[in-house]
């Protein structure tokens, strides 16, 4: 057991499809579906490693979605999730991440587009109750004034705090915010885009998010 007193950081802010939940898998079954709902192009099975290296504003762009459409269809893509939600696990290793982080009296919060409600059935009562804070149903770009929120909750500053994600625009939300941000390798994007952003820690497994979250360094 790690001492309280070397712990690097007060507050961690987790995403959560991609990077505590195995969502994926599900978004890939329901995208066409809403693709011939609300008009934009379906994925091809070809297509799915590079569109994992995009980040939100090129799959936007290659959707040709406009703007005021992503809300709409991230709120039917909740929708149906909540209707399916026996289908999603979180990863493994997932509860005792939380568990051991928690257990160091480190507050965790989640910041995510999915509901709480969702959330909170995929987690169980057990993991649920370990966070402290749910900032959810933020919008596609509007992730920092959530994590700005959690903090100001917590009572702790940018230095004490940690944000974990798998998507370029948690990064960019991150650095918005002036946080430290780490990236998960097992999420929607690609690892070899994560690696090409300065200052990112990546986790390959749920143990090197332990070690750094309390106080140890990552080596990517």
């Amino acid at each position: 057991m790690i001492p309280i007193n070397i712990m690097r950081y007060k507050l961690i802010i987790f995403d959560f499809d991609g990077t505590l939940a195995d969502t994926f898998p599900y978004f890939l079954r329901t995208i066409n579906t809403l693709a011939t709902t609300y008009n934009f192009p379906a994925i091809e099975p070809e297509e799915v490693e590079q569109l994992r290296g995009l980040d939100a504003r090129q799959l936007m762009k290659r959707a040709n979605l406009p703007a005021w459409k992503i809300p709409v269809i991230a709120s039917s893509f909740m929708q149906r999730m909540a209707q399916d939600i026996d289908q999603i696990r979180l990863f493994d290793g997932i509860p005792e991440l939380l568990t051991t982080i928690a257990s160091q009296g480190v507050q965790l919060a989640i910041v995510s587009s999915n509901s709480e409600e969702n959330i909170r059935r995929v987690l169980g009562p057990d993991c649920a109750s370990l966070i402290t804070y749910y900032g959810c149903g933020s919008s596609l770009f509007g992730k920092h004034h959530k994590f700005k929120r959690a903090m100001a909750k917590s009572g702790v500053t940018p230095n004490e705090t940690l944000c974990i994600g798998d998507e370029v625009r948690d990064i960019e939300a991150a650095q918005e915010a002036a946080i430290a941000i780490g990236a998960v390798t097992w999420g929607y994007t690609r690892p070899d885009v994560l690696a090409t952003y300065t200052g990112v820690a990546l986790f390959h497994t749920t143990n090197d998010i332990i070690r750094m979250a309390l106080g140890h360094h990552v080596r990517n």
